[in-house]
């Protein structure tokens, strides 16, 4: 659109996590434009909204051919990408829900924009945040557990097995959100004054393409790599 480009997540095929997914796409957007070569140091600025949005039928021709897009969700996006600083993205309050805990963000308070009666909160990602698990990331409170005593006894059974030298391995699968990760915190709670190792590895649907994802993300927190660390850190302590 002009110099400027519009992306939709969630259109034409919606997922869970495309607020997610968009905020991880505006990221990787300024670090591939700050490596690109050119004569001029490139920037750009980034705004991602959620919300509704009525998407109509093709207008214009060629190049210039787009969407018709009606709804407050892109005029916000866009009027946040205007109040962004260059090489920055910025999002507004109901990204910031959907994201949890994700990311690290700076609150940029109550934004005055063009179009909109009242102040939109307003916050610039600053990057991933040091939380291992999504279960924990995405959830700003405890999830009760309900209606799982049985699952629950049965893991503390294997567990009691498996401390009298009896090994055992649980296998928990089931559809996303049915409460798999809150089972295993449940263990983990009833574990919690005995001594042992726990040792969590995560799978990323968005890092399919990395060879041992889960394994490289435990030894860099292990070792307690930054993503900007350069060749000079000093690892002395």
């Amino acid at each position: 659109m002009g110099d400027g480009v519009l992306i939709y997540f969630g259109y034409p095929q919606a997922h869970e996590d495309d607020a997610e997914r968009a905020v991880r796409a505006g990221l990787t957007v300024i670090e591939a434009v700050g490596r690109l070569r050119a004569r001029e140091d490139l920037r750009v600025r980034l705004g991602i909204s959620t919300g509704l949005a009525v998407v109509g039928d093709l207008i214009g021709e060629g190049a210039a051919q787009e969407r018709g897009v009606v709804g407050e969700t892109p005029n916000l996006a866009a009027r946040l990408q205007a109040l962004a600083a260059p090489n920055t993205l910025v999002i507004a309050e109901a990204t910031r829900r959907q994201i949890g805990g994700l990311f690290d963000l700076a609150d940029l308070g109550p934004q005055a924009l063009a179009g909109f009666a009242e102040p939109q909160a307003a916050w610039r990602v600053i990057g991933e945040s040091g939380m291992l698990s999504r279960f924990e990331a995405l959830r700003s409170g405890e999830t009760p557990l309900v209606g799982r005593g049985e699952e629950v006894e049965l893991l503390v059974r294997r567990w009691q097995q498996a401390k009298t030298g009896d090994g055992r391995v649980v296998l928990i699968s089931g559809e996303p959100g049915i409460g798999k990760s809150r089972l295993t915190a449940a263990l983990a709670e009833h574990v919690a004054g005995e001594a042992h190792t726990r040792l969590r590895y995560f799978c990323s649907p968005h890092h399919q393409d990395s060879a041992l994802y889960p394994v490289i993300v435990r030894l860099e927190r292990a070792a307690r790599f930054a993503r900007d660390d350069g060749p000079g850190k000093d690892w002395t302590s």
